[in-house]
């Protein structure tokens, strides 16, 4: 059985695919944090550099997510 599947021809096939495979890399869509939000001026701009992060800000611990679960239910 000839297998002329080799080293050289997965580096062509690589050479040719290289563009289509970096249209659909996720890396291109995941942003870095901000290094140092104390920078951004105001409020509004932390908010909108959160969206495109994908973040929540203000930053809200797990505890007081539970407290207003918990207070929600008590009101139903």
């Amino acid at each position: 059985m000839d297998n002329t599947r080799n080293r050289a021809w997965r580096r062509f096939k690589n050479r040719i695919n290289k563009s289509r495979d970096q249209k659909h890399d996720a890396s291109l869509y995941d942003y870095p944090a901000e290094k140092c939000w104390k920078m951004m001026y105001g409020r509004s701009e932390k908010m909108i550099r959160a969206a495109q992060l994908g973040m929540a800000y203000p930053q809200i611990s797990q505890a007081v997510l539970t407290r207003n679960a918990c207070d929600e239910e008590d009101k139903v």
